[in-house]
C-alpha cells in the first residue's frame, strides 16, 4: 500500500513540541512468510511501479546484503585500520577484486556441476552401462 511517512518539515503543534509533518508517499510492503515470520519494507519506488517489480526490488536487496556480509566475514572488509581515504579506498578495492575473483570461481564450479549432471543422464541409453551392445 502507499503511505506517507512522517518525515516532512517539523511543525510545532501546541504543547507536543516539534512534530514532523507527512512527507512524500512511499510503498509500505508487508510479507507474511510460510514460517509465520512477518517482514515489512519501506520503498520510495514510484507509485505507478507494478507490485511484482516492487517485490523484485525488495528481493534483489537480499543479494546485496549477502554480498556485503561475505565481504566482511570472508574477505576482511571490516578489518581496515588505516588513517587515510586513499588507504581505505585501496582496501575496499582489493576486497572487491578478491570477491569478484571468488564469485567467478564459484560460478564456474556451479556451471561445471550443471553440465556434468545434464550430460550423464542423456549420453547413454537406458540399460546400457558400458556402451557395448
Amino acid at each position: 500500500m502507499r503511505v506517507r511517512i512522517a518525515d516532512g518539515a517539523p511543525q510545532r503543534i501546541g504543547a507536543a513540541g516539534a512534530q514532523h509533518m507527512p512527507g512524500e508517499e512511499a510503498w509500505l510492503v508487508g510479507e507474511h512468510r510460510s514460517n509465520g515470520e512477518r517482514k515489512y519494507y519501506l520503498s520510495n519506488i514510484p507509485a505507478d511501479t507494478p507490485i511484482k517489480d516492487v517485490a523484485g526490488a525488495i528481493k534483489a536487496r537480499w543479494i546485496c546484503e549477502q554480498a556485503h556480509q561475505q565481504l566482511k566475514e570472508e574477505l576482511g572488509l571490516d578489518h581496515f585500520e588505516g588513517r587515510s581515504w586513499t588507504g581505505l579506498h585501496r582496501h575496499v578495492l582489493m576486497t572487491m577484486i578478491a570477491y569478484a575473483f571468488l564469485q567467478t570461481r564459484r560460478l564456474a564450479q556451479a556451471g561445471r556441476k550443471k553440465k556434468r549432471l545434464g550430460t550423464t543422464a542423456s549420453t547413454e541409453p537406458a540399460g546400457c552401462s558400458s556402451g557395448h551392445h
